[in-house]
């Protein structure tokens, strides 16, 4: 079978699918991956992992804050594309290496699962160029798929029962959900001026309006949160959307 071969100027990448075996992995996260030598692809409930084979791609890809999933049913004829960027998607670097996307809308994200679990390959490339930073083989990743979507069907349904909170609800972080909310008090005693509840267990936090000390805080942060048992929340707001930080994943609002 011929494959599908990508001008690679700017990158140094295979042109061959990586090929190696699907699986299914369960527990507090649950995902489908395959692994090779130099590249891996983690599919979560609610997000995609890529590690692209050089540190450099994952910087371009989160620079670019854009990435083109190209599905193919054989070594050249594309049948469907879907493009993640800044309007769709949020996308960053997790634990010093992999690429996170994490989908706005889940009906594309159920998308691209379907195209996984129905192709024969997956090309991750730029957007508009012929340049791939890696080609997946996708045999076995129908199994694999099947076995995510219920583990992630059966967690929904054991969060199902938590108490909906009143005013703004941030959800996200893996594969568990978790709502997070926050109030700052007006007639605050002390220096713990804010509360914070996070999946019905509320505690104590303290306000920062300095991004970790610096003169000149980021685009669209609001507030730091301190909380007395958990990492520091920080608040990000805009005309279209509310969302947080909280340790290393981005929860937006859910209600």
């Amino acid at each position: 079978m011929k494959y599908l071969i990508y001008a690679a100027a700017a990158l140094a990448v295979s042109t061959l699918p990586a090929l190696a075996e699907w699986r299914f992995s369960d527990g507090q996260t649950p995902n489908a991956f395959m692994q090779t030598n130099n590249m891996s692809l983690e599919v979560q409930c609610d997000r995609i992992r890529f590690a692209p084979a050089a540190y450099e791609e994952s910087e371009d890809i989160v620079r670019k804050k854009v990435l083109s999933f190209r599905f193919l049913i054989n070594g050249s004829q594309e049948v469907a594309a879907f493009q993640a960027g800044r309007e769709n998607s949020f996308i960053q670097i997790v634990d010093n290496y992999p690429v996170e996307i994490l989908f706005s809308d889940e009906a594309d994200y159920a998308f691209v699962l379907d195209q996984i679990a129905a192709n024969a390959y997956l090309n991750l490339s730029m957007v508009d160029q012929d340049i791939s930073y890696g080609i997946f083989d996708l045999k076995g990743s129908a199994a694999a798929i099947r076995s995510l979507r219920a583990e992630c069907l059966q967690l929904d349904q054991s969060s199902a029962s938590l108490e909906a909170p009143e005013g703004v609800v941030y959800c996200g972080g893996g594969a568990i959900k978790r709502q997070i909310e926050y109030v700052i008090l007006d007639d605050a005693s002390d220096e713990w001026d804010a509360r914070v509840t996070i999946n019905g267990e509320t505690q104590r936090a303290m306000t920062s309006y300095s991004y970790f000390g610096n003169a000149e805080t980021p685009k669209d942060f609001v507030v730091a949160l301190l909380a007395e048992d958990a990492p520091e929340l920080l608040i990000f707001r805009n005309r279209r959307e509310n969302w947080l930080e909280f340790g290393d994943y981005r929860y937006d609002q859910c209600n």
